[in-house]
């Protein structure tokens, strides 16, 4: 799913046409899981309760634990359109060689 969020990397911030921001490796999004700053509080949700700019280092244990997050409360990888379109009922065999991922 990161492959195809964000090509891996970790420092990603893609401007939506609503006017959020996805951010980092995951692509989380500002408006529902992230702050971004001080001055669009009112206009976001922050579930995360998190900065976006913790989303965008090479540090991956916040976007790791945000993204296990969201795919509790979403129940699943829908979260991602991305996941849905090229990885959801696919053999990922390929991707989990190695990671001893059951």
């Amino acid at each position: 799913m990161a492959y195809y969020e964000s090509h891996c990397n970790t420092t990603m911030q893609t401007l939506l046409k609503d006017g959020s921001t996805d951010y980092g490796i995951f692509q989380i999004n500002s408006f529902t899981w992230c702050r971004r700053s001080r001055l669009h509080l009112t206009h976001q949700k922050n579930h995360c309760h998190v900065a976006c700019s913790a989303l965008v280092t090479d540090g991956l244990t916040d976007a790791i634990l945000w993204a296990k997050k969201i795919v509790k409360e979403m129940q699943g990888m829908n979260y991602w359109q991305r996941w849905k379109k090229n990885c959801e009922g696919k053999d990922m065999s390929e991707w989990k060689r190695g990671c001893e991922v059951f």
